[in-house]
């Protein structure tokens, strides 16, 4: 079943605030192997301008990603979510995620196309401090597989 295209530009509200913790970013830099010390000491991200630590720029990606699952869970869409995978990331900074930031995220769905029987889903999320401020733009791309036309065929 095709998505429905008329969710084109349809926003879903801002997430609950997440807040953003020095041990937090520390455990995500250790996971991807990154070790900048602004991610984890706050004397170094002084030195650099910043209040507290920084996350690393794919930090967001939790919170963004999580905040998408608002989008993917509607039943009105019809996204069957067996079939997706992700197909692409990028972000947009007017200033890094620091430790003691409260985060809001708010969905927008971008674009709906269909590519070779396959559905793709744009969602542009917009990461907002507590003040209302804009942090980061996240696009991701989620791609519905097409089913699987032989599941009906086997034993023919």
């Amino acid at each position: 079943m095709a998505l429905d295209q008329s969710f084109v530009g349809r926003s879903y509200p801002p997430t609950a605030p997440y807040e953003v913790g020095r041990e937090k970013i520390r455990e995500f830099a250790e996971a991807i192997g990154d070790t900048h010390p602004a991610y984890t000491d706050p004397e170094a991200a002084g030195e650099l301008g910043h209040p507290d630590v920084i996350a690393p720029p794919t930090f967001v990606f939790a919170i963004t990603f999580k905040a998408a699952g608002q989008v993917v869970a509607d039943p009105k869409l019809g996204l069957d979510y067996s079939r997706v995978v992700h197909g692409d990331q990028k972000f947009a900074y007017t200033r890094p995620v620091r430790a003691g930031d409260r985060l809001t995220v708010t969905s927008t769905i971008e674009s709906v196309k269909s590519l070779a029987g396959n559905e793709v889903l744009d969602i542009r999320g917009e990461v907002r401090d507590e003040a209302g401020e804009h942090v980061v733009t996240a696009w991701t791309k989620l791609v519905a597989r097409k089913a699987d036309d032989t599941a009906g065929k086997q034993g023919e």
